[in-house]
């Protein structure tokens, strides 16, 4: 008899099982959030010297740059052309004490929780004209400001979430239903992840969980599970020529806090100034007068990937269109992003690889050449590929 075919298990994904996520800008009072905010989404956002400015969170969408996506536009000259898009929320700044009310704490705390990544934006430059809440400059504690206010709202949420499982299970005998079983997994599950936050003192998107453990935190909805980008917002004397005395310490800061975490030194005003320029000429030439370039086409894309986000395309003379999906998306689910008949009704997906289409220069060659590939059910959707699906209904080309 031959053996059992072993069935990897598939791994389950920090955060909302979804493609419709949003990243927000975080941090202090006055180090930059909005101007950063404006530049990004060319929005009018407000932006006073003022540490409670924005109170309402500010949304906006922003294109993500992707020059396979610019290519299959000039080649397939479509009437409408449909990029990927990030979300991007501006949340008013947060200082000491947020975690027990202190500023607006728990209303903004609030608005973290409801976003899936952070843009933590630092502030690495002096300024007379812009109060630092703190009084003076110094990001490494800004940084650790944040970190703790995060993480001890962490603590908060998950002792009160103890002690409501505690009361459940401690009323159940030995024994019990299957539903008063995962009860009491889903009090163990907690209590470990409340060790691992108050007492490691590590953030929860840094642990090691199994599949079980990650359903029991995406439902906690943690802000510490949520992916975090830095951004420091330099001068722009200093991110022109790339130098400043604060960098080296906040990489230390974020090795031996939070490895692995990606930093991005940008500057807000410079940022701005160019966002600003109404034409792509004015752009070019602020861009070759400074002899530098936007920081933003970078942050837009870090973003979107920390997100567990990528993007097929569909091509046609009507439309070039990314949709987005997380990763790891099999080609039922992919095709219902597109229409959710789609993936009720799956027969195939036509797949073409963008490199192989771009090499070849169109699909009737990536066809002679054995590229045009057809997929079933199992076949896991890679960032960038370029499908067409068909159905039991219909067929999308």
């Amino acid at each position: 008899m031959p053996p059992k075919k072993v069935v990897k298990e598939e791994r389950i994904l920090l955060g909302r099982p979804s493609n419709n996520l949003k990243i927000g800008v975080v941090g202090l009072p006055n180090v930059g959030k909005s101007t950063f905010f404006n530049a990004i989404t060319n929005s009018a956002a407000s932006a006073e010297n003022y540490p409670f400015c924005t109170i309402d969170p500010e949304e906006s969408r922003v294109a993500v740059p992707d020059s396979r996506f610019d290519w299959l536009c000039e080649t397939y000259k479509p009437l409408s052309k449909v990029p990927a898009y990030l979300t991007v929320i501006d949340i008013a700044g947060l200082v000491k004490g947020a975690s027990t009310g202190a500023g607006l704490g728990n209303n903004f705390l609030s608005h973290i929780r409801a976003v899936d990544a952070i843009f933590h934006v630092v502030r690495a430059f002096s300024e007379e004209d812009v109060i630092h809440v703190e009084g003076e400059l110094d990001p490494v504690r800004d940084l650790e400001i944040i970190h703790n206010e995060l993480r001890l709202k962490d603590e908060e949420f998950l002792t009160k979430k103890i002690e409501e499982l505690s009361k459940i299970t401690a009323r159940v005998g030995k024994g019990g239903s299957t539903a008063d079983k995962a009860k009491k997994e889903e009090l163990d599950i907690t209590q470990k992840v409340l060790k691992f936050v108050a007492e490691d003192k590590k953030d929860v998107r840094k642990g090691d969980w199994n599949n079980k453990e990650v359903d029991i935190i995406n439902a906690l909805q943690l802000l510490t599970a949520k992916p975090v980008i830095y951004l420091v917002n330099l001068s722009e004397k200093d991110f022109i020529r790339k130098k400043n005395k604060w960098l080296p310490k906040i990489k230390t800061w974020v090795d031996e806090n939070n490895p692995g975490d990606l930093i991005l030194p940008f500057s807000a005003g410079f940022e701005y100034q160019h966002s600003v320029l109404p034409t792509k000429e004015e752009k070019d030439a602020f861009l070759a007068e400074k002899d530098a370039q936007s920081s933003l086409p970078r942050i837009i894309v870090a973003g979107y990937q920390a997100l567990q986000l990528m993007y097929f395309f569909t091509c046609g003379p009507d439309e070039v269109r990314a949709w987005t999906i997380r990763k790891h998306t099999k080609a039922p689910k992919a095709a219902g992003v597109i229409h959710t008949d789609f993936e009720k009704s799956f027969i195939l997906a036509e797949v073409m690889k963008f490199d192989d289409l771009k090499e070849l220069g169109n699909e009737a060659a990536v066809k002679s050449a054995g590229k045009y590939l057809t997929k079933g059910k199992e076949y896991v959707f890679e960032d960038g590929d370029i499908a067409y699906f068909r159905s039991g209904l219909a067929n999308k080309k």
